[in-house]
């Protein structure tokens, strides 16, 4: 429904916006807009998601907490305390450590919801198109494994249903041979059909590289721009680390492109701009700029929540609250998932 690059435009507001902040209230906000979008999000080809988010979620809010108060031993307002001799973890348990590893749960729990409304709204065939063409050979790979897992699934399935018709009962590990078996033996069958299917079709069969020794070093030059950028703007407020981090972004999108080029590659379904897609990014980038550029008339701090030494109650501006409901524009355009009973 919406263009491929407009959901990777999203993807990025979204991890940004995780990513700023750990206030709770709009960290609430946001997994409960892509909480909406996960409910209402319409599955086309996409494989079986194998446990829900929002388990996922509540597991690793309680393990993020529990862990910072074991290790983090910061804070005023002390619940119990540890024998001090205990490596590591010795010491007060405080109301502040377990506050903070539950925020860094919740913004986990997000990044996960965003990655997981990526894949339902998008097929496989429109995730693996957004990979750079220099890197065919590993899009297909990428392809064939995301296809092989649910039809592995499907399988084991069938092979279960089949085995409880003829009286198979699972009482033990060996209980457990009649259905690998035959598991394993279709497994293979697909295996061999699809490098069959491959080889005919000249998988991998030219000899020109796609990758010369420039491009290489220009991916290795990237990178290590990128990083030295970022290590400079984590550790020193000047321009450099900025400056650094674009050239090396830019050298890697001019490396991947130039690579790309000596890659043929024929398109036989371009995909269309809509006004939706004008709508989202749009919005997206509201969202971004609100979350990272400081902007006259909007307070930012209340971005920052941190709950040492003394827990306290986060700010919470109204304006910012109202910015993060940018994610929750492509509901407007998205049906209920249709289920079959």
């Amino acid at each position: 429904m919406f263009n491929t690059y407009t959901w990777l435009v999203w993807l990025v507001a979204a991890l940004v916006s995780l990513s700023v902040t750990r206030n709770p209230y709009y960290l609430g906000l946001l997994l409960l807009w892509l909480g909406i979008l996960w409910r209402r999000g319409e599955t086309r080809g996409a494989p079986p998601v194998p446990f829900s988010p929002f388990r996922f979620g509540a597991v690793v809010i309680t393990l993020s907490a529990i862990f910072n108060a074991l290790m983090v031993h910061v804070g005023t307002t002390v619940l119990f305390r540890l024998p001090a001799d205990w490596l590591l973890v010795g010491g007060a348990i405080t109301l502040e450590a377990v506050v903070y590893g539950a925020l860094n749960g919740m913004a986990l729990t997000g990044l996960l919801l965003a990655f997981s409304v990526l894949n339902r709204m998008l097929p496989v065939n429109a995730l693996v198109r957004i990979i750079p063409r220099a890197f065919y050979p590993v899009a297909v790979v990428i392809s064939i494994a995301i296809t092989f897992v649910p039809a592995t699934l499907r399988q084991f399935r069938q092979i279960k249903e089949a085995q409880a018709v003829r009286g198979h009962q699972l009482r033990g590990v060996r209980d457990w041979l009649p259905l690998f078996l035959p598991l394993l033996i279709g497994g293979l069958e697909r295996a061999v059909n699809l490098a069959e299917a491959m080889t005919a079709r000249g998988f991998a069969a030219t000899d020109e590289p796609a990758h010369t020794t420039t491009t290489r070093l220009a991916m290795i030059a990237g990178l290590l721009l990128v990083l030295i950028g970022w290590a400079l703007r984590l550790l020193w407020s000047g321009g450099w680390g900025a400056a650094l981090l674009t050239a090396g972004m830019l050298l890697l999108a001019g490396a991947f492109y130039f690579a790309g080029r000596r890659v043929p590659h024929t398109t036989y379904r371009r995909q269309r701009w809509h006004r939706r897609d004008t709508a989202l990014t749009a919005a997206a980038l509201i969202v971004s700029a609100v979350a990272l550029i400081p902007i006259p008339g909007i307070e930012r701090l209340s971005l920052a929540y941190y709950p040492y030494p003394a827990l306290s109650a986060p700010a919470f501006n109204p304006i910012i609250g109202l910015a993060t409901a940018g994610l929750l524009v492509p509901v407007f355009w998205l049906k209920p998932e249709n289920k079959v009973s």
